[in-house]
């Protein structure tokens, strides 16, 4: 399978031979919000949250190669069940390259907010020296020579790689499944969808393998498997977290990489090291990445939220959806904000299809080469396939057309805007589907024309180049299952969104105390 000596794609047991098996029993909820480290085991190290863990490796309260050997140890335990992280790099190696971390802060010389943390890159993103396969059979063997800007950037900050996050074929759908590594399953209902195309990670964080992890997003993958899987994610605004390198940086300003956390405060700190201006990506934004590391309380007593639930009922959703969410927005009340139904003035199915034709256009660009190679087309899923063709009846005033659409969709949330300080959506219209369905091919008796039609509800912020929070809204559906709520902020403010988000976690502790049931023996 062109495996290296530091990758492996299946567990091996020799990975941590010197760290002690994770069991979490029942009760331990609410330690998630922070663990003490002095004198705690391996269990307690992985359910610190990333801020408190990084505090604690820079005091030199906990080593490097210890909180290494712990997340290893919790690795091997559920990820055989879950299969969210893939390539796994040698146990022995990475605890040395930990050691060596330990060498470094002995010395004073700390990396950044990552330094020791195991970190499992999703596996669209480059990493030097660790197969990158885009979930892709065509791609199998790919070895990277160099790091993607935002995987340079966590080396840099201290990350230490252990391995990539699975995702879609290609990534696309929100369903993470492939022929090379198989089928991610939710990290709260195992046979059940982790979505996707950053189901790996969001399962991963959900399950502590990782303190935090990375991401992408074009239609929701920063935002769907998150509000699957009860943590947080966040699509940052266009520019924000460079996407470097790229074939294209002036049309194909679509997909974004992000940042994944289980408090908005552990997503706040990752972003902070991802983002940045470069000169190599002109629409990048040079704003100090610094201001993300910093406190995010701030009072929001009379702001205004605006909810623009199934946009005027165009989207069909799943039973449960829009009541779990209406829910949550009880906790924008509390913390003093105003929730009000909102609209957009362009029309649901004018967003949808400008969404549509600049996605099969930039999609069908990326897979052309693979496409015209008829021995490599026929190693190609047939969501890939139809995106590709869809690109190619494209014409030039289809495509002035669609730009000019997507104009109107940020200007239809800039006249909102005028009225609100943040809009809300749900994060999904169905709730987690059984692993076995490709797709959903029907939403509350509505067929879905195409693999990504359910996934509507997130290509609106996507198009108008929006910062959205993915935060959970808690369990709904007849089988109580995860939802999300996307909180979309005006135009580059980021931090305003982290800091509304940071008052909604705080003002639902169920989040933090509603852990998988996998942690302490069950599901």
């Amino acid at each position: 399978m062109g495996d290296t000596i530091l990758e492996r794609v299946t567990m091996d047991r020799r990975t941590v031979l010197a760290a002690t098996p994770v069991v979490l029993a029942a009760g331990t909820a609410p330690a998630l919000a922070g663990a003490r480290p002095n004198g705690s085991g391996p269990g307690d190290i992985v359910t610190m949250t990333a801020t408190d863990l990084s505090a604690a490796i820079h005091r030199r309260d906990l080593s490097s190669r210890e909180v290494m050997a712990a997340h290893l140890a919790h690795i091997d335990k559920l990820n055989p069940r879950f299969n969210a992280i893939v390539s796994r790099v040698d146990g022995d190696v990475l605890l040395r390259q930990a050691a060596a971390m330990d060498e470094d802060a002995v010395a004073g010389r700390f990396h950044g907010p990552l330094h020791g943390f195991p970190h499992a890159v999703k596996d669209t993103a480059p990493v030097k020296g660790i197969r990158t396969t885009q979930g892709s059979p065509l791609l199998r063997g790919n070895i990277p020579t160099a790091d993607s800007l935002v995987v340079a950037r966590m080396r840099q900050a201290g990350a230490v790689f252990i391995g990539k996050t699975n995702v879609p074929e290609f990534a696309l759908g929100s369903h993470s499944f492939n022929p090379v590594f198989g089928t991610t399953h939710n990290a709260y209902a195992h046979g059940r969808a982790a979505g996707g195309s950053t189901g790996g990670g969001a399962v991963a964080l959900a399950l502590r393998m990782v303190p935090v992890t990375d991401g992408s997003d074009f239609g929701g993958s920063l935002r769907n498997p998150p509000g699957w899987n009860n943590v947080f994610g966040l699509r940052p605004s266009f520019g924000r977290v460079p996407s470097v390198p790229n074939t294209d940086f002036f049309w194909q300003n679509f997909a974004t990489s992000g940042p994944l956390g289980r408090t908005v405060a552990d997503l706040s700190m990752l972003l902070s090291v991802q983002a940045g201006g470069d000169r190599r990506s002109p629409f990048s934004l040079g704003d100090d990445p610094a201001m993300f590391a910093r406190p995010l309380d701030r009072d929001w007593k009379g702001g205004r939220i605006g909810w623009l639930g199934d946009l005027d009922g165009a989207l069909p959703m799943e039973a449960g959806i829009l009541d779990t969410c209406a829910r949550a927005l009880k906790a924008f009340e509390a913390i003093g904000m105003k929730v009000e139904a909102a609209r957009l003035a362009e029309r649901a199915p004018d967003m949808w299809r400008t969404a549509k034709i600049l996605r099969q256009w930039s999609v069908g660009a990326d897979l052309q080469a693979f496409y015209d190679d008829p021995a490599k087309r026929a190693q190609m899923k047939p969501e890939a396939i139809w995106e590709v063709e869809g690109g190619m009846k494209l014409t030039g005033p289809q495509l002035a057309e669609a730009s000019a659409g997507r104009t109107r969709i940020y200007q239809a949330f800039d006249a909102a805007f005028e009225h609100f300080d943040f809009l809300v959506l749900p994060t999904a219209q169905v709730f987690p589907f059984d692993v076995k369905e490709r797709w959903p091919t029907q939403i509350a008796g509505k067929p879905m024309d195409s693999y990504h039609r359910w996934m509507e509800v997130t290509l609106p912020a996507t198009m108008a180049g929006l910062p959205a929070l993915a935060v959970p809204a808690g369990f709904g559906g007849a089988l109580k299952l995860p939802i999300g709520l996307q909180i979309i902020g005006k135009r580059h403010d980021d931090l305003g969104v982290l800091q509304v988000g940071n008052a909604y976690e705080k003002a639902s502790p169920w989040i933090a105390s509603t852990p998988p049931p996998a942690l302490h023996g069950r599901g």
